[in-house]
């Protein structure tokens, strides 16, 4: 597996790393912000796939995007802490944000080399349409990694933010304090 990850990491990354400025366009999109921890110490992530449009994307260059963010997370993690949390903000997301392909290649990306680091990922504003996207994509992830997968109902937000999330880490957008980062 050792192995198998170090000749993905030579090719997917030659130079070792991914810097901005190779990804500045999609960063620009402001697909993800970063957002402070949970109540397990993990960092999080904030993601808004209505902010993704598949007509302007370059499969290419989203996957180094992809790796990009993956180590952004990783390099906020403490010490101890190998595992982040996913925040993923469905609202206004539709038809013309559907991307099944770059979907796929960002779980198979996370889960292939960077196993285990996703600690949950709590889907919120799910609109019906996606679903049906979900539908196709799920046969792609292997099961430990689907089940961190956690589709909240809009009654349940408030209530499930403040289970997972101290207040103070709560993200203005959902009625807390924090003022979320955005990827740079």
């Amino acid at each position: 597996m050792l192995l198998k990850f170090l000749a993905w990491r030579r090719e997917a990354v030659p130079d070792g790393t991914i810097r901005a400025e190779q990804v500045r366009e999609v960063i620009a999109d402001e697909k993800v912000s970063m957002a402070g921890v949970d109540r397990a110490g993990r960092p999080v992530m904030l993601a808004f796939p209505a902010r993704h449009f598949p007509a302007k994307r370059d499969m290419a260059t989203f996957k180094r995007f992809i790796v990009y963010l993956l180590d952004s997370i990783c390099a906020r993690m403490p010490r101890g802490q190998e595992k982040f949390m996913c925040i993923v903000d469905l609202k206004g997301w539709g038809y013309t944000n559907c991307d099944v392909r770059a979907y796929i290649a960002a779980i198979e990306i996370m889960q292939n080399y960077y196993p285990e680091r996703l600690g949950k990922a709590l889907m919120i504003h799910v609109p019906y349409l996606f679903m049906k996207a979900w539908n196709m994509v799920k046969p792609f992830i292997d099961a430990n990694t689907k089940d961190k997968f956690v589709f909240i109902d809009d009654k349940k937000l408030e209530e499930t933010l403040k289970r997972e999330l101290d207040e103070s880490q709560v993200p203005e957008m959902y009625g807390g304090k924090l003022t979320p980062v955005p990827l740079s």
